[in-house]
């Protein structure tokens, strides 16, 4: 959930793994009900000079939320897969254009070639499917609260700056 550093640093401590996960650490000097509101928060801090390595925004009380869009039918997975691989088909017909010095003939290979491949690698799996998710969704990973945490050094002087914020 936040932008930390190459390597998973933490504010105020060492690497202690490179690319590996670490957890948080430091003493909470707010909570928001949203992300947006965390990073207003962090962004006050920056404004006002307040060393902004020292803070990590961590997400509480994680949970996967899966929204639905609407209801899959063959139609709808065909017109898909004929849209996604026309795109495709035309992007590669561009580059073959690109090298051979011609450009109509490739488009038009490349633009049946992709909604060939576009028709195909979507039908195969929703047949393969048989009925069993006939719905279309996206997944979000989102947190309950956020809070902003900052090195027990610094801790006191962002809760204040961060007290006349009035988030």
């Amino acid at each position: 959930m936040t932008n930390s550093m190459p390597g998973g640093s933490v504010p105020g401590g060492p690497q202690r793994g490179r690319g590996l996960p670490t957890p948080p650490t430091g003493w909470p000097i707010a909570s928001y009900g949203t992300y947006a509101d965390a990073q207003r928060a962090v962004d006050h801090l920056a404004d006002s000079q307040f060393p902004v390595e020292k803070v990590t925004i961590v997400g509480v009380d994680l949970m996967q939320v899966e929204r639905v869009l609407g209801r899959l039918t063959w139609a709808k997975v065909l017109a898909g897969g004929l849209v996604s691989g026309a795109w495709l088909g035309v992007f590669f017909g561009l580059l073959l254009g690109i090298v051979t010095g011609g450009f109509l003939g490739p488009l038009l290979l490349g633009l049946v070639g992709g909604v060939i491949f576009g028709l195909i690698s979507t039908s195969v799996p929703y047949a393969a499917s048989r009925g069993q998710r006939d719905f279309a969704s996206t997944m979000q990973l989102v947190a309950g609260r956020y809070d902003v945490l900052c090195d027990p050094s610094r801790a006191e002087e962002g809760r204040d700056i961060l007290a006349r914020l009035g988030l």
